[in-house]
């Protein structure tokens, strides 16, 4: 690490700083176990949930990255896969209008996936897992005792613009002024009605709302990691949630791994060939 590096100008601003600092403080804490609050000791329903926005053109290797899950059938789980019209049926029914109409300004697949993973998580609880991660067989259960938020930890390294291993960014003060901790969105496992799903969705919609015409928002920050990050922060910095309302999962790479490369990703698709651009879906048929 560069001795000079504190002298650097920091590629964070303030808030985005103070985030990360928060987040990476999170994510080394290895203390001792701790009780469940009693507000979260109420389990999750063991059900799996996935998106595909158009299940009539769902590519081949995603599903098979789907299907992987199907296996946990055998062990309790319920698996249910939504498409763009079955999730408005849902939002209809248990949102409403307002929120109907903000998904309405998620001009992305990726982000109609992060606004559903928000509704559904909150409404129902259960487990959220992105359509493109593979589940490599090992058991999950002892993540469905409770009612807590289980996320997984990511840090990227914005010199070298490549994420940095868990096996190093977990280390306890393992930090560089390049790197940034956030929490990704996929795994997302709760029971319903958590305080901070609640929030992310209704930061969210907020800024979803405030879209103008000259600029559409940005994926990371509206409703990606970026959103969620942001949530968290408030929820336990501002509003007095307690950090165990959050279980870290730190070793998510031995349950599940997001597969590369997946054919989607070389079009428009992957949302980070479309950031902040109209977005055209492929026609029904194309080569995928």
């Amino acid at each position: 690490m560069n001795v000079n590096e504190h002298r650097d100008v920091d590629p964070l601003g303030k808030n985005e700083r103070s985030r990360s600092n928060f987040v990476r403080d999170l994510v080394q804490c290895f203390g001792k176990s701790v009780l469940t609050p009693a507000a979260y000791l109420l389990a999750p329903p063991k059900r799996i949930v996935q998106f595909w926005d158009d299940l009539h053109n769902l590519p081949n290797d995603v599903k098979e990255c789907m299907d992987s899950w199907k296996i946990l059938e055998q062990s309790g789980f319920e698996l249910e896969v939504f498409d763009e019209n079955s999730y408005r049926e849902f939002i209809r029914v248990h949102l409403g209008s307002r929120y109907e109409q903000a998904f309405d300004k998620c001009y992305h697949p990726s982000m109609k996936s992060d606004y559903f993973r928000y509704s559904y998580i909150f409404v129902k609880g259960g487990f959220y897992i992105d359509a493109d991660d593979v589940y490599h067989g090992t058991g999950i259960d002892h993540l469905f005792t409770d009612g807590r938020l289980k996320l997984q930890p990511f840090c990227y390294d914005i010199k070298s613009a490549q994420m940095v291993s868990p096996l190093v960014f977990l280390n306890l003060g393992a930090d560089s002024q390049s790197w940034i901790f956030y929490f990704n969105t996929t795994p997302m496992i709760a029971g319903p009605n958590h305080p901070i799903i609640e929030r992310a969705l209704l930061n969210a919609t907020n800024y979803l709302e405030q879209e103008t015409k000259d600029e559409l928002p940005e994926v990371q920050a509206s409703t990606g990691p970026g959103n969620l990050t942001r949530s968290i922060f408030e929820m336990m910095t501002e509003e007095g949630c307690p950090k165990e309302a959050l279980l870290v999962v730190r070793d998510w790479e031995e349950f599940s791994t997001s597969k590369w490369p997946l054919s989607y990703r070389n079009d428009k698709r992957n949302w980070r060939l479309s950031n902040q651009q109209a977005y055209r879906a492929p026609r029904e048929g194309t080569k995928l």
